[in-house]
């Protein structure tokens, strides 16, 4: 059993698993599927002020964040347990575009040339690290929400906003990985 956790499981099994996620949350307690709102309920709950964002009561949320809590917890025990060991496997056309940018270091979930330790203080860092966590943030707050909300929870419940904002997450994707990062690259 602990080798079939262990090993990836294919799409037609954890898509649905992610998709039934939606219906059990709407029945079992009518919430919505979201994590980027967490973070407002954290801010609300820590920071007492009063900012009228922040003024709402985020104890009725609670779920959301042990729901976030969760999938930390998850993550940590799937890292340190159920490892295989052996390196992600990354389609050898990704590695190739990736190496003729200049990365080099696939040893962990993002390429450390970009994203290590080291990188933080220096250009390539700030501009991945930083400005990219920034558009991502202000990307999300400006869309109401984030990837996971409105392509898994919005499309599901056939939301226009959501297709707007599925359909502009990924053109931009689209067009930061095509057009930007040769860019970028190019000039650091």
């Amino acid at each position: 059993m602990l080798e079939f956790i262990k090993n990836p499981w294919p799409w037609y099994v954890a898509g649905p698993l992610i998709g039934l996620t939606v219906p059990a949350l709407l029945l079992f307690g009518n919430k919505t599927f979201g994590i980027s709102s967490s973070l407002r309920h954290i801010c609300a709950a820590c920071i007492p002020s009063k900012i009228p964002f922040f003024q709402y009561n985020w104890r009725k949320e609670t779920w959301n964040l042990l729901f976030v809590l969760g999938i930390f917890f998850g993550g940590f025990i799937a890292t340190q347990f159920l490892s295989t060991g052996q390196p992600l496997d990354i389609n050898p056309e990704t590695i190739a575009q990736l190496k003729a940018l200049g990365l080099s270091d696939f040893s962990g979930m993002m390429p450390l040339d970009l994203f290590g330790v080291d990188q933080i203080l220096t250009l390539k860092g700030l501009i991945f690290m930083v400005l990219g966590g920034f558009l991502v943030g202000f990307g999300t707050r400006y869309a109401g929400g984030c990837t996971s909300g409105h392509a898994i929870m919005g499309l599901s419940n056939l939301q226009w906003p959501s297709l707007v904002a599925t359909i502009c997450f990924m053109t931009g994707g689209f067009a930061s990985t095509h057009l930007l990062l040769p860019l970028i690259f190019k000039f650091i």
